[in-house]
């Protein structure tokens, strides 16, 4: 289903009920492909905002929450050789990767809003969203990871490589 059709068929109450289904926690839903593709379309929304806030913006001054000098500290302090210019699949989401990620992520779990909500993360910061240059992650890894980008400088090339692209919307 193609992202620019999506709600076609359901019209404007149907998207406001299933986007209020989106707000319930994720242990209440088991393998439905509705609400999969909804959730994939949020994240994919969201992906695009920030990929056009970053190509308008100089992405240091960017402020992703009013956490984000203490989240990139205790990113750093707990993944200080992670190179986030270059992120892999398997330091993201290994067995190993996961369970020191589940710990960094669940100490914001009062703090950053939707900290564990499914989120779309370039795996190459040089790179724009795409299929193959995207993976899902709770968004807090996200932030970290976006953070540590911005303030060391992997994201700077984005505004001079890319223009900010019209938003599709869903209507």
């Amino acid at each position: 289903m193609a992202v620019e059709n999506f709600g076609k068929d359901i019209g404007a109450d149907g998207l406001l009920a299933a986007a209020s289904v989106l707000e319930r926690p994720a242990e209440e839903f088991v393998n439905d492909t509705m609400i999969e593709e909804l959730w994939a379309i949020k994240a994919f929304e969201h992906a695009e905002i920030y990929f056009n806030l970053l190509s308008s913006v100089d992405p240091k001054l960017l402020r992703l929450t009013k956490h984000d000098d203490q989240l990139y500290k205790h990113f750093r302090e707990t993944f200080p050789d992670l190179n986030v210019a270059t992120v892999t699949e398997d330091q993201l989401k290994s067995t190993e990767a996961k369970d020191v990620w589940r710990s960094f992520c669940e100490v914001y779990k009062e703090s950053v809003e939707d900290y564990n909500y499914a989120t779309l993360i370039r795996l190459n910061a040089a790179q724009e969203y795409s299929e193959a240059n995207s993976m899902i992650v709770p968004r807090v890894q996200f932030l970290a990871i976006e953070l540590a980008r911005s303030r060391e400088g992997h994201n700077d090339m984005i505004r001079s490589n890319f223009k900010p692209k019209k938003l599709q919307t869903r209507s």
